[in-house]
């Protein structure tokens, strides 16, 4: 299903939510293809109805890629059935979700290393590679 084709829904008492946030996001993905800018879509801010939040899943699909982060809560983000279009879900130590957003983006930002990340990164890796390693201590105790 394309993000085109007519959505029926089957839920009896819609609020008619997903349409227009599917129309959103395809301009969401205008602005990001013309002026590569992201939008983020507070799914919990919207007054979804029973069912529409599946409904919304299921239409948008699943894509390739998938990434699961563990820091004070689950975290699972993957790429729908359209590139560029992410599902964001934010979890606690107790299960329960904290956060759900759509992203439009070419990759969400929680999965980008930040600068100070690879700042200190670096200098454990130039640490290690500057102090002798175990096989090098060996050779000059010889």
């Amino acid at each position: 299903m394309s993000l085109k084709d007519p959505i029926r829904s089957p839920i009896p008492f819609s609020r008619g939510n997903v349409r227009p946030l599917l129309n959103e996001i395809i301009h969401a993905l205008d602005r990001l293809l013309s002026d590569d800018e992201p939008t983020v879509i507070d799914l919990a801010s919207l007054p979804f109805a029973p069912g529409e939040l599946e409904e919304l899943e299921q239409t948008l699909g699943s894509g390739e890629l998938t990434a699961e982060l563990d820091a004070l809560g689950k975290s699972v983000i993957r790429e729908t059935g359209y590139p560029g279009v992410w599902w964001v879900e934010h979890r606690n130590t107790g299960g329960e979700v904290v956060g759900r957003y759509i992203e439009i983006t070419r990759s969400p930002e929680i999965l980008m290393s930040q600068d100070a990340d690879i700042g200190a990164g670096r200098a454990r890796l130039n640490d290690s590679f500057e102090s002798p390693g175990p096989e090098l201590k060996e050779e000059a105790g010889k």
